[in-house]
């Protein structure tokens, strides 16, 4: 049987796959580790989520890097999946032509933009440039669009994080796409990553308040994406 995991940071976007592909809770399986797990059988394939958890402080969802990077690693060290994705919400960038609601694929490979390590090599082991698979019969089949995460510690971005962006051809902002490459790559796990759009960089609301305002509408395009990938590709073979 093949086995597919989703990742996924926060709840919200987790409860429209939990939803569609009928999984059940196994709670937090790897506690003292805060990620929780669903799991269940969908058209012959066995489909794990797991999602970062909750902060028991403040009862919010764990986004970031160090959270990614431990769930990322328990899931795939324990499920062993055929494929991981990725799938979250994202900014985008309108000048590279994104528009909020927009539903991007994972493209050549995956990055961080705000690792500083003015040292030659340690400069490009910061940025990452980990492997995702290949999504151009898969955006247009699903008319998705492509592009090339890049990922930070923070919702907003500074001036610095602008030039590796440019450096590096980012077109996808997140927070944990390249914390689970990077694991990813580490267990020779295929990735793709599927991203939708809630804010737009450089827009005149700040960065926060678009998130906020079109979370709903992006986690359900989100969920939308994921349905069409999992139904129309992968249980049909063309991963």
């Amino acid at each position: 049987m093949k086995k597919i995991c989703f990742i996924v940071a926060m709840q919200a976007e987790a409860d429209p796959l939990i939803g569609h592909f009928g999984l059940k809770s196994l709670g937090a399986v790897f506690s003292p580790a805060p990620c929780h797990v669903f799991q269940g059988i969908y058209k012959d394939l066995e489909i794990t989520l797991v999602t970062n958890g909750k902060d028991d402080g403040t009862g919010l969802d764990y986004v970031g890097c160090e959270a990614a990077t431990l769930t990322a690693q328990l899931a795939i060290a324990h499920y062993c999946p055929d494929l991981v994705v990725n799938a979250g919400t994202a900014g985008g960038f309108a000048s590279k032509g994104a528009c909020v609601g927009d539903v991007y694929l994972s493209h050549k490979y995956i990055v961080f933009h705000d690792r500083r390590v003015g040292v030659p090599g340690w400069d490009r082991m910061g940025k990452g440039y980990y492997p995702c698979i290949d999504s151009d019969s898969l955006a247009r089949s699903g008319g998705f669009k492509q592009g090339i995460c890049t990922t930070g510690s923070s919702l907003d971005m500074i001036a610095e994080d602008a030039v590796q962006m440019q450096q590096t051809g980012g077109e996808i902002k997140d927070m944990e796409a390249a914390a689970i490459a990077w694991v990813a790559q580490l267990h020779h796990t295929p990735l793709l990553c599927v991203k939708s759009i809630t804010d737009l960089v450089g827009a005149e609301k700040p960065t926060a308040s678009q998130f906020r305002e079109n979370l709903n509408m992006a986690t359900r395009r989100l969920g939308e994406a994921c349905f069409k990938i999992v139904d129309e590709y992968w249980a049909d073979d063309r991963l």
